[in-house]
């Protein structure tokens, strides 16, 4: 089943996408299978495990349905100083 759905890329996944968000068709059922699609089509670079994910403005498990219409954001890890 296809989905749209709109991704939100921060920091480093930002510069690695090049694009700070993007409208997906996608066939990912969540946002774990979502990242590895987008992380083969931009060559994002960081594991899965270095980073956070939120759906619709809420911190979600990697394993949560997604639906048509939700806003994917991939949070990666942010150095302080």
């Amino acid at each position: 089943m296809n989905r749209r759905v709109t991704v939100q890329y921060f920091a480093i996944l930002r510069e690695r996408a090049g694009r700070s968000s993007e409208a997906v068709t996608t066939t990912a059922a969540t946002p774990g299978e979502l990242y590895e699609e987008l992380r083969l089509r931009h060559g994002l670079e960081l594991p899965r495990s270095l980073l956070r994910v939120a759906v619709n403005e809420d911190f979600a498990d990697w394993d949560r349905p997604l639906a048509d219409g939700d806003r994917v954001v991939f949070i990666p890890p942010v150095a302080g100083g």
